[in-house]
């Protein structure tokens, strides 16, 4: 059994029941980000569409950071989590 928490920012938290953590015990263990966010829609099911497009892929405008490394450069979905590492989703920020 592996324990995982996500940080969900500000603007994902209704889709969280107004929480900035979300806890989540997977059977996997190491498991893949993808599990982990498979989990993840089990307790929130409306923040999926908001974090991975139809296809299945993060959107290009979210970041997913397993601790301090971003899934982008770690292997995307495939990234390993292990136990008791924190997820956070990051929308990306950008201004002119």
């Amino acid at each position: 059994m592996t324990r995982v928490a996500f940080l969900i920012p500000n603007a994902l938290r209704p889709l969280a029941g107004g929480r900035s953590r979300v806890d989540v015990d997977l059977p996997q263990s190491p498991p893949s980000l993808g599990e982990a966010l498979d989990g993840l829609w089990v307790i929130c099911p409306g923040m999926r569409d908001r974090v991975l497009t139809e296809q299945g892929d993060v959107r290009p405008h979210v970041n997913l950071f397993v601790g301090t490394e971003s899934s982008r450069w770690s292997g995307g979905l495939t990234t390993p989590v292990p136990d008791g590492a924190e997820i956070a989703i990051l929308p990306a920020v950008s201004g002119g």
